[in-house]
């Protein structure tokens, strides 16, 4: 497929102000992604929050991200990238700064709810924006700077959000949105190109938007997550949380059933399940961002309550990871690049359980340097050695013209990994009510967790050393001489 003759080079002053964009968009959505995390006890001590309260101060924002992130993708590739991107970035910062003005608990919970929209509309598009702005000779690269920069945004939260709750306060975690956001408005307006899939947007008069889907996608999340919030409190048996999970089980089956009927008009086009890659590497995201999303939930908890870190120690205390996937991700999508992604997505998740297993014996009085900074080395490698090589791998396992909504679904798989592990997780260790501020209680969850996430990981390795294979390539194109191979969905 030849490209367009804009087509923009990494070298350019466009296409390092694109990529630029690109990075601090997706930063701030992952870095709200954990940040919170080393706020939960000074937020619920200032708001007096219990542990369902803290989960849903996380589950709100990954429930409407994971729910509406589809919905984000498919309205990008429909009616131009460029512009979902900015009304995404805009959406987000402004429910950021309700966030912080939050003075109840509810009111956080349905701030976080707003947030979670917002990142839905900007996340798919930042890296479908790259996949379609770009040459294809330097998508590679590019992607894999993207998944390094943004994946530091994600460790980097903890400590950023340590040192500004610390210094000022928990509120100052969602302020910090504000000016970032100005900076990727900037930048988009003046170097981002717009792009679109061209046959969805010539349809668009005669084919009807996918709302339903985007709903029952809600509602089937909202169901179960609920059931699983409650149930500690309620008693599994209880109509509620029963009437919550038979809900949202139902509003999943009508979502596939929907989805199927629908065809190409789909938010979800069911015919990307044909490749067999594509499907088995979302499987593989949800498993291992299950147990990325369990680990940091429970980490930042234990350490200050438990080991007696402050916020802004217990952000330096998981720093290496930040370090490590800053260095490790473009080498990590290079080298996936040469010898597929098998290696690396196998290792890489039992590496990391490796390292939650040496976390797992941690107790008070614990030595950082030889007790907590050798378990994170080694999660952090193992989570470096899967970052690029999956976010490429996925792109590349379908064609180009459904990047936006590839790109929306498995970061939906990804949100929805660590919606159901913060969710399930608290429930199957035994932690609740104000269990959080009790150490003894702590501890013996946390110890339970670790164990439940170290699974998660050793079965993804399971998964993609059986299942995981190079994706497969059509034939360069004859006339173009700076044309690559385009990916295809392998069978």
């Amino acid at each position: 497929m030849p490209e367009p003759t804009s087509a923009l080079r990494l070298r350019s002053s466009a296409g390092r102000g694109t990529l630029a964009a690109a990075v601090l968009a997706s930063g701030m959505v992952f870095l709200d992604s954990t940040v919170v995390n080393v706020a939960l006890p000074h937020l619920g001590a200032d708001l007096g929050a219990s542990v369902s309260g803290l989960q849903w101060t996380i589950n709100g924002y990954l429930l409407t991200l994971a729910a509406f992130v589809l919905l984000g993708g498919a309205l990008g590739d429909r009616f131009g990238r460029r512009r979902v991107f900015l009304l995404g970035v805009v959406w987000f910062t402004v429910a950021s700064v309700l966030c912080g003005l939050a003075l109840r608990t509810d009111w956080l919970i349905a701030a976080r709810f707003l947030q979670g929209a917002g990142g839905a509309l900007l996340t798919p598009g930042s890296l479908a924006l790259l996949q379609a702005s770009f040459h294809p000779d330097d998508r590679a690269k590019v992607i894999g700077a993207w998944s390094g920069l943004s994946g530091v945004s994600t460790a980097l939260g903890p400590f950023i959000g340590g040192w500004l709750i610390d210094a000022l306060s928990w509120r100052w975690i969602f302020f910090l949105n504000v000016p970032l956001a100005v900076l990727v408005v900037l930048a988009t307006l003046r170097w981002v190109p717009e792009s679109r899939d061209e046959d969805a947007s010539r349809k668009r008069g005669t084919r009807q938007f996918d709302v339903a889907g985007a709903l029952l996608g809600a509602l089937a999340l909202a169901g179960v997550t609920y059931a699983l919030v409650d149930a500690p409190d309620r008693g599994l048996g209880s109509p509620a949380v029963v009437a919550a999970a038979l809900a949202g089980v139902v509003a999943a089956v009508v979502f596939v059933v929907l989805e199927r009927r629908r065809g190409e008009t789909a938010m979800l086009p069911t015919g990307l399940f044909r490749s067999r890659l594509f499907s088995v590497l979302n499987f593989f995201t949800v498993l291992v961002y299950a147990a990325l999303g369990g680990f940091t939930f429970f980490i930042a908890v234990y350490l200050q309550n438990v080991i007696g870190f402050s916020a802004l120690l217990t952000g330096l205390a998981l720093l290496p990871m930040t370090l490590l996937l800053l260095v490790g991700s473009p080498l990590t999508g290079a080298l996936s690049t040469r010898i597929g992604p098998r290696l690396p997505l196998t290792v890489g998740p039992v590496l990391a359980a490796v390292g939650l297993l040496m976390l797992r014996g941690i107790e008070p009085g614990a030595s950082y340097w030889g007790q907590v900074l050798p378990g994170v080395a080694i999660f952090g490698v193992g989570l470096t050695l899967v970052v690029a090589p999956l976010t490429a791998s996925v792109l590349a396992a379908v064609d180009d013209r459904f990047a936006g909504v590839a790109s929306g679904f498995n970061n939906a798989a990804s949100r929805v990994g660590g919606l159901l592990a913060v969710a399930a997780l608290p429930l199957l260790v035994g932690l609740t009510g104000t269990g959080y501020e009790q150490p003894a209680e702590l501890t013996a969850a946390y110890r339970g967790a670790l164990l439940w996430c170290a699974g998660l990981l050793l079965a993804g390795a399971l998964i993609a050393a059986l299942l995981v294979h190079r994706p497969a390539r059509r034939p360069p194109p004859a006339q173009p001489c700076h044309s690559m191979p385009v990916s295809t969905p392998p069978r």
